[in-house]
Parts: C-alpha cells; sequence; structure tokens
C-alpha cells in the first residue's frame, strides 16, 4: 500500500492550485537542474546536482542513467540508498494532481535496489534493499527487499527467498 498524504481542493482540479502548493521559482529552479542531470553522463555530477539543489538523499555509488526524471516539485521527498541504479527514462514521482486533491508521498528506494529503463515509481512508494524491478513497470505498491517485481500492473515474479535459491542454483552450474 502507498502512503501519501491527502490534500483536498475546491473549484477547479488540483492542477489550477499549482501554485499555491509549491512556488514558482522553485519549480523553475528544479527543472533547469533535472534537465542538465538527465542530459550530463557523469554519474557523480548527477547526484552532486540533487544533493545540492534538490536537497535528495543520494546514497554514494548510487547510478543514474541517462534521462532519469525526478519528481520536479518534491524532489526532496525522494531518497535513494547507497549503490543502486536507475534505468534509463525511469520517472520517480512524489506527487499526484488529481481532480479534487493533490496527494504527496516520499519514494524510498533501498540500498542496491536495480530499477530497470523505462519503470514508473509513483508517490508513497518504499522499494526494499536489494529489490529487482523490470523494465516497464509501474510501481504502485511497496516492493519487498529482495524481490523481483514486474509488469503493469506490478507483480511479484519472485520473493527473496526464490531469488536466492535462484543464485544459488546458478553458482552450481545449473541454469534457469
Amino acid at each position: 500500500m502507498r502512503k501519501t498524504e491527502r490534500y483536498p481542493v475546491k473549484g477547479a482540479n488540483s492542477l489550477w492550485h499549482i501554485y499555491k502548493t509549491v512556488p514558482f521559482f522553485k519549480v523553475v529552479k528544479n527543472f533547469v537542474i533535472i534537465q542538465l542531470a538527465r542530459y550530463t553522463p557523469f554519474l557523480a555530477m548527477k547526484n552532486w546536482l540533487y544533493r545540492t539543489f534538490l536537497h535528495m538523499k543520494v546514497g554514494d555509488q548510487t547510478a543514474f542513467a541517462l534521462m532519469v526524471m525526478v519528481d520536479i516539485m518534491f524532489p526532496e521527498k525522494i531518497k535513494v540508498g547507497r549503490n543502486a541504479v536507475i534505468g534509463y527514462n525511469t520517472t520517480i514521482l512524489a506527487h499526484e494532481y488529481l481532480i479534487e486533491e493533490f496527494r504527496l508521498g516520499d519514494v524510498i528506494i533501498g540500498d542496491e535496489v536495480l530499477i530497470g529503463a523505462n519503470s514508473t515509481i509513483l508517490p508513497g512508494v518504499t522499494i526494499g534493499e536489494k529489490a529487482v524491478v523490470s523494465a516497464g513497470t509501474l510501481v504502485h505498491k511497496n516492493v519487498p527487499p529482495g524481490a523481483f517485481v514486474g509488469g503493469n500492473p506490478m507483480q511479484v515474479i519472485y520473493t527473496k527467498e526464490q531469488m536466492e535459491e535462484r543464485r544459488m542454483h546458478q553458482g552450481k552450474g545449473g541454469s534457469l
């Protein structure tokens, strides 16, 4: 289950209330920083930009691939652990603007997590350490530590225990 806070709005849909929820110049600054980070090939520079200007928590040796799109409104609600890989063109959202409300939720990505290309992570999700998210997955709920998940809707493909068993068999020369 995702953990988000709900903020009802009256009148027009919640996106029309955007600059009541986040300052205009914060969005402009975040947009510029995110675009720089999306295109730079230097991993250390990306992490520095995210930490310094967007106030994201990013662990050591974490790698954001080309074109990753982090939340432009509330990037400070994103925490990525150590030695994680965020795949090409992945989107990480910490907000949702709906018709009658907007929602905010922290996104927590654990240590040594692999997120495949073109995935979308919704607000309020926690991805446990050493989890693997298959390419093209819509992460709409929490991912248990060590699990392998994929699809839309996302499903657990292998549990942590099944993944460990697969690794054991592969280490003995077997194929799965």
